[in-house]
């Protein structure tokens, strides 16, 4: 097991801690320490568990550079530390969601989460939406929807039912020109 003899510590990290009351600012101030030296996840909680997350990243990022080069987790696995996951339900949930699915599970799983908008916007309209969101290149690596930056079904939904409807309408305030 290598011992860690120095850390990074970025500009972000202060911006953050000095948001935060001195209660708090020592508790992110610690779990970032704590987590960089020894690679356990601290159990926190209200402002210092938020600020302690904005920065997870970059944290997690550092100690697993360090992890890469030495070529040594920086705590033993069957100890709960970096390489034997984290104690925080929020990191286990998103490790979780880390399985690699094929094509056709996926496809399924987005045509749950339509499910519950079916009397909303009924049947036809979300299997148009389904068909355009799910469209995936030849070698089906990822759908339509993966691609996308920022995705909110529910907004997204929306913003397909408002282009539907106008598609639907005619357009009756724009003058006409008639030639004899």
């Amino acid at each position: 097991m290598s011992e860690r003899k120095a850390v990074k510590f970025y500009r972000s990290y202060w911006e953050v801690a000095m948001e935060l009351s001195d209660k708090d600012r020592l508790a992110f101030y610690d779990a970032v320490m704590t987590r960089q030296f020894t690679g356990k996840e601290s159990t926190l909680t209200g402002m210092a568990k938020f600020a302690y997350i904005s920065q997870k990243h970059s944290i997690d990022a550092q100690v697993k550079g360090f992890e890469d080069k030495t070529k040594t987790p920086l705590q033993d696995p069957t100890q709960g530390g970096s390489k034997g996951g984290s104690q925080d339900p929020l990191v286990q949930e998103q490790e979780k969601e880390k399985v690699e699915y094929t094509i056709e599970e996926r496809k399924s799983r987005f045509a749950d989460t339509l499910k519950p908008f079916l009397n909303t916007y009924g049947k036809e309209m979300l299997n148009d939406f389904y068909a355009y969101w799910t469209e995936h290149s030849t070698k089906g690596k990822k759908m339509r929807f993966e691609m996308e930056k920022a995705w909110g079904i529910e907004r997204r939904l929306v913003t397909w039912h408002k282009n539907v409807l106008a598609k639907q309408k005619p357009i009756t305030n724009t003058p006409r020109i008639i030639i004899d």
